[in-house]
């Protein structure tokens, strides 16, 4: 190739480079807005126009979160001329003081701010906000906005719902795309764990700004305004009613109420107590210290949050897993001398009843001897090499129940618990220097066993399923909003569905035998029900042990299974199985029989705080 044919194609090279950046530059300057308008934004005001927060209904249709009007004082301090600072605070019924340290903080961030509006206040009285309106040309710079905030018609637990509160400076890092200073966002419940769903989006309108820094009109006749779109409503899973119900139940005392339906592993009822009022959520930035001061820590949510030890509940696995493994039949009977002697002069106690037990009656009457056995036969089953491998081998069968580990809710802030494995012990009593009487605590749900109460109501629809359950959850799938698919998948234990009857016509004796027949919840019976029930009673380094219960009906069609903690609250039998059993009647029933109102008076009228030491 010569010389000159080499420049004619340097030539034409360039010119067709040079044409491909005069004609993105061309689109860029004449075609494309976007470019134009954001190099103009300091000439540019955009009016937020926000979103209607989407409604939140529980599983009947009811609405439980809506929504009201708000009305704020906005200040944009760069457009702000000296005004009548006493004439101001006159309207708006606050002090002037308030105003000149507003003024002074902004004057002090002016730089970091610009020409952004800041809100100065929030939500003020109508009165206030129209008589403002009437003056606002007085007070350049400052402007009312109407904006929605959440309105409360049913008590449904401030726990469950969640508040909404203004974002900070984290929050807006992490989401710089979605928030800036003055916007709210859900922070807790159902309000953070839907929030993409809920806030909608932002509109606009754009207003040029003169050389004077007032604002002069419309850009392009609000071509480029952007309409806000409201958010999504959601229908949760919830049943008001009853979630109000078991409020009422749990008042006064601290601890957890959670219902589920079996079947679908929706969940009907979370309750937390004490919770947060839905009083205060609307409004929850003016109480937040003194609810985060409260000794008994009302923002914890305990449902699913506390490490429980779950008591004698926990019984119900260790015997699935002994008869999964071959180490107890139904027919095994075991002694019981008040308790368990695992060494010559160490004793684990029980309560007294006939002796020998086979597998349902120990259920029925709650044995802690017996259970102890069971377990001693699971670690020291000759097909393992050593304690440590068998213990590792029931960890695993446990954590097929759903404990150990976050159950996967769309709840937010779920914790996993605790159990213990053979690497726990080893570092604590040495390597191969620990035997069952060590760990014999475990055999009845202490030691180093912790689970929430969301666990033990898994744990319960589980048994109603005969050894499946489907992931605890609170939202359902409804139009623009979907549902994870793994909350429509069955996950099954590792103990065989045939298993599982053994263990229940126990629970179901425990419940219906009767008064005097050894039945440690003849309390919870309901006739005509079939609840089948397990007691437990966990020791609490806090105070008296905390009264436990979980049961579920009917027998052959679970529609509801039921865990109940209360702490302090002594035998299972005292509160959480009167207060469990009720929460079913009401569900199933619709009220509460004649027989039964001394028992929801007495529920209801029960005040266990003075019992509970304050938490640290």
């Amino acid at each position: 190739m010569s010389t000159e044919d080499r420049s004619k194609k340097l030539i034409i090279g360039l010119l067709v480079v040079a044409a491909i950046i005069l004609g993105k530059l061309f689109y860029i300057q004449i075609i494309e807005d976007k470019y134009k308008i954001n190099a103009s934004n300091n000439s540019m005001v955009y009016d937020i126009i926000y979103p209607t927060r989407g409604v939140i209904y529980d599983r009947n249709g009811k609405i439980i979160v809506g929504n009201k009007v708000a009305y704020d004082i906005l200040v944009t301090p760069r457009e702000v001329t000296p005004f009548d600072t006493l004439m101001l605070a006159n309207v708006l019924e606050i002090s002037p003081d308030f105003i000149r340290e507003k003024m002074a903080e902004y004057s002090r961030n002016r730089r970091r701010i610009g020409y952004q509006s800041m809100v100065m206040l929030k939500q003020i009285k109508p009165e206030s906000y129209m008589k403002f309106a009437e003056v606002q040309y007085n007070f350049p710079g400052f402007k009312g906005q109407v904006r929605s905030i959440r309105d409360y018609p049913v008590n449904a637990g401030g726990n469950l719902l969640g508040y909404v509160s203004e974002v900070d400076q984290n929050y807006i890092q992490k989401h710089p795309e979605d928030y800036r200073p003055g916007d709210y966002a859900g922070k807790t419940g159902i309000e953070a764990a839907r929030e993409p769903d809920l806030r909608g989006e932002k509109g606009y309108h754009i207003y040029l700004r003169n050389s004077k820094n007032q604002i002069q009109q419309r850009f392009k006749d609000g071509e480029l305004d952007k309409e806000a779109v409201p958010g999504h409503d959601i229908m949760t899973t919830i049943d008001a009613d009853l979630q109000q119900y078991g409020q009422e139940l749990m008042k006064n005392k601290v601890g957890s109420l959670v219902a589920i339906e079996p079947k679908t592993g929706e969940i009907l009822s979370l309750i937390s107590s004490p919770g947060i009022d839905v009083d205060v959520l609307a409004d929850i930035g003016q109480h937040y210290d003194e609810i985060s001061k409260d000794p008994h820590k009302p923002m914890f949510n305990r449902a699913v949050q506390a490490p429980y030890p779950p008591g004698s509940v926990f019984k119900l696995v260790n015997g699935l897993i002994g008869l999964q493994e071959g180490t107890l039949t139904t027919s095994n009977a075991y002694p019981c001398y008040q308790g368990y002697y695992y060494s010559s002069n160490h004793k684990l106690g029980c309560h007294n009843h006939r002796s020998p037990l086979v597998l349902e009656e120990a259920i029925m009457m709650s044995c802690n001897g017996f259970f102890c056995y069971v377990l001693k036969n699971i670690l020291e089953n000759k097909k393992y090499e050593n304690i440590g491998e068998a213990l590792d081998k029931w960890n695993e069968y446990v954590q097929s129940f759903g404990f150990g580990h976050k159950l996967g809710s769309d709840f937010p802030a779920e914790l996993g618990g605790t159990l213990p494995t053979s690497k726990l012990y080893n570092k604590r009593y040495g390597k191969n220097r620990w035997k069952f009487p060590t760990i014999v605590s475990i055999s009845i749900g202490q030691g180093e066993v912790g689970v929430t109460p969301l666990q033990i109501a898994n744990l319960c629809a589980t048994v109603a399923n005969r050894g499946w359950y489907k992931i605890p959850h609170i939202i359902k799938a409804s139009e623009g909003v979907e549902i994870d698919p793994k909350y429509y998948e069955r996950q099954y234990t590792m103990v065989d569905t045939t298993n599982f009857k053994k263990v229940i016509h126990g629970m179901w004796r425990a419940v219906n035998s009767g008064y005097g027949s050894g039945g440690t919840a003849s309390v919870a019976a309901v006739e005509g029900l079939d609840i089948c029930g397990k007691t437990g009673t966990a020791q609490n380094p806090r105070g008296a042990d905390n009264s436990v219960f979980i049961c579920f009906a009917p027998e052959n069609d679970p529609k509801i299974a039921v865990a109940a903690y209360v702490e302090n609250g002594g035998f299972g039998a005292t509160w959480a199985a009167p207060i469990a059993s009720l929460l079913i009647e009401k569900y199933l029933n619709g009220e509460i029989s004649e027989p039964r109102k001394d028992l929801e008076k007495k529920m209801m009228e029960g005040n266990l705080m003075n019992r509970v030491k304050a938490y640290k």
